[in-house]
Formats: structure tokens, sequence, C-alpha cells
């Protein structure tokens, strides 16, 4: 008997795991392709997110729960006799929400907001970040080298304060991707390199 027991306790172990791996989808953001690019009024910012909800947050979000996701932006400029200047820090606030007596799904930022058939719909804009200006012109001297993140956060802080005690003590609501850095020298304007760095 104690043969059988030592055999199956790793066997249980295994299928609990590979329960718990099939029930619970892991929601992540990662960016890809960061692009500075000059502009009329400055530099614009353009970026893709593969963002994947898990079943707790699509669940949140079709019993009316408004999420709030944050772009943030920072320039810095290295200093070999100081600490890095902050040239600029910017967000922006995307709302997902559904709206039940419509049955769709509305995306809004600031004034101006779009409404979608489906959440898949309304994801694929909002993994879509295009020509945000995040630098007024003239800001940048053209032979300094920069760096430049970026990162998409969801942003509990937004929510009604009974969501936040829930979310913040459960993981399925922490959503963030890692900064991801690059190098930037206005005179060049190449595509650049970047980096994903741990958060």
């Amino acid at each position: 008997m104690p043969c059988w027991r030592k055999l199956l306790s790793p066997l249980l172990c295994g299928i609990l795991l590979l329960c718990a791996a099939a029930g619970g989808q892991a929601a992540d953001i990662s960016v890809r392709n960061p692009v500075l690019a000059p502009g009329d009024e400055g530099y614009t910012l353009s970026a893709d997110f593969n963002i994947n909800l898990n079943a707790r947050l699509d669940d949140a979000i079709a019993r009316g729960v408004t999420l709030y996701f944050v772009v943030d932006f920072e320039l810095t400029r290295s200093r070999w006799y100081w600490l890095d200047e902050e040239v600029v820090s910017r967000s922006q606030t995307f709302q997902l929400s559904y709206h039940a007596l419509t049955r769709q799904y509305r995306l809004s930022s600031g004034a101006l907001h779009q409404s979608f058939a489906s959440l898949d719909d309304a994801q694929r804009i909002l993994s879509r970040l295009r020509n945000w200006l995040v630098l007024d012109r003239g800001s940048l001297r053209p032979d300094n080298t920069y760096q430049a993140a970026v990162r998409m956060r969801l942003d509990l802080s937004q929510m009604p304060k009974t969501f936040q005690v829930n979310a913040l003590a459960n993981r399925d609501w922490n959503l963030s991707s890692d900064w991801a850095r690059w190098h930037f020298t206005p005179s060049e304007l190449a595509a650049p390199v970047f980096s994903v760095e741990g958060r």
C-alpha cells in the first residue's frame, strides 16, 4: 500500500497542476514596435500592444465594470555627472466598458469614443496606438541621444473603491506590460532597436 501512495502522490499533483493551468488563463500585456516619428507639431509615438485578458476581466467588463488602461511614455537623457535628466513624462488613459442596453463595447479617451459590436474589435483598436503627440517641436537637441520608454497598464486606482480592495488582493487584476526601452537620436530618425525590462 505505501508503494501505491508514493506513485499516486506525484500523479495527483501533476493532474492538479494541469487543471489549474487550463482553468487559469494568465492576463498579460506586451509592447511591440514602438516608434517616435517627427510630425508637424512635434514628435509622435506609435506602438502595438498584445493584450490578453483573462476570464475574470472579461466577466467584469460584461457586468458593466469600466477598465482603465493607461499608456505611459518617458524620455530621459543620460548625464555622466548627475542623475539622468527626465525630458518628458506623459500618460494617456483609455476606458473600456460594456453597455448592456445597446449591447456594445465602448472605448473612450478624453472626449473621443468609439463603439464596437464585440470585445475583440474594441481590443484590436486599443492595441494599436497611433500618432500620439508626446514631444513639442524644438524640445530636443538634434545631436543628443535619448532613451525612450513606453508601457501599458491596467490602472486600478480609477476603479470604484469596492473593486480596488478585491483587485489589489487578486493577481488576476495585476495587468501591466514591462517597459519597452530604446535609444533615440532626433537627427537619425532610424527604426529603434528596443529592449524590454522588468517592472
